[in-house]
């Protein structure tokens, strides 16, 4: 017998085992920059939350200063799941197209999938126009933002040429938030930062940076002036890391996908400001920005 129980207890040791070296024992999620950490973890807290009684593990928030630390996160796999903008997305997927999968973005109150860069400047600063903000200091976010640097540098150099030679001064500020209050203090004469160009400037639209800015009293969007629009971006996705359980990924994309639902005040959190949906989507959707990355990378290096 006790021969019996040993071997039953030494099996059941084994499934076990084998059940958890199959399962996660943590799930760790990664914010991209744009605001302070802090923030980033008070926006996400919710969430984070959610996904942990979900997942039944701890999970742990991640706000790397900036977008390349989430995107080594998620290339090495010690981060399991974010929010990318496409040129983020674009970028992994150049260096491993098996490290992420594409499951869901946001969707618009007009049921559309995209959003813009938009470049303002300080309303008293008489720009009104990019043609104005020629020969001035002129802000981008990061070289990894879609709407912070790859789509605006490359419709602005298509318009103007090259750019260090059309503004006195081209600097990179960090993150959206930076370039908002770097504007709006005069640090900067000009620069772009993204919204979903629908509802009203002066709330900062319905979503994006300016709304996130707006919402946290950092500026007075009516001490701002737009002076040009991109043409729409597709929205970024959120990915999850392809080698985590199928379970996992299914509980995370599911408690996600339901989240307007379920949560209207946690997802206007997640998606910066008002929203309809987040809903599936492929990486089909990015196959042209991920053309845009590649011609991009392929420049620099020549």
């Amino acid at each position: 017998m006790k021969t019996l129980a040993a071997a039953l207890l030494a099996a059941t040791t084994a499934l076990a085992s084998a059940a958890s070296a199959e399962g996660i024992t943590q799930f760790n999620l990664g914010i991209l920059g744009g605001e302070n950490a802090q923030d980033r973890l008070t926006n996400q807290e919710c969430y984070r939350a959610k996904i942990e009684a979900a997942l039944g593990v701890p999970v742990k928030v991640f706000t790397p200063a900036d977008y390349d630390g989430v995107i080594q996160g998620l290339l090495g796999g010690t981060l399991d799941m974010a929010w990318l903008g496409a040129s983020g997305y674009a970028k992994i997927y150049l260096n491993n197209p098996d490290a992420v999968e594409a499951v869901l973005t946001k969707q618009n109150v007009d049921g559309s999938t995209g959003y813009y860069s938009v470049g303002f400047a300080r309303k008293d600063s008489g720009i009104t126009s990019m043609a104005d903000a020629k020969g001035k200091v002129f802000a981008f976010a990061e070289p990894n933002s879609t709407s912070g640097y790859l789509v605006p540098g490359a419709e602005l150099t298509a318009m103007f040429g090259p750019l260090d030679g059309y503004f006195k001064e081209v600097k990179f500020s960090g993150g959206h938030e930076q370039t908002i209050v770097g504007v709006a203090n005069g640090d900067f004469d000009a620069g772009v930062s993204w919204a979903d160009g629908l509802g009203n400037w002066e709330d900062g639209y319905n979503s994006g940076a300016f709304r996130r800015a707006s919402d946290a009293g950092l500026v007075d969007m009516n001490d701002l002036v737009e002076i040009w629009k991109s043409k729409l971006i597709p929205e970024g996705p959120m990915v999850v890391r392809k080698a985590l359980p199928q379970d996992v990924k299914d509980k995370v994309t599911k408690l996600t996908a339901d989240l307007h639902e379920t949560d209207a005040k946690c997802a206007y959190g997640v998606a910066a400001g008002e929203a309809k949906d987040f809903v599936p989507v492929t990486h089909a959707e990015y196959e042209g920005i991920v053309a845009a990355r590649k011609l991009q990378e392929s420049a620099k290096k020549n």
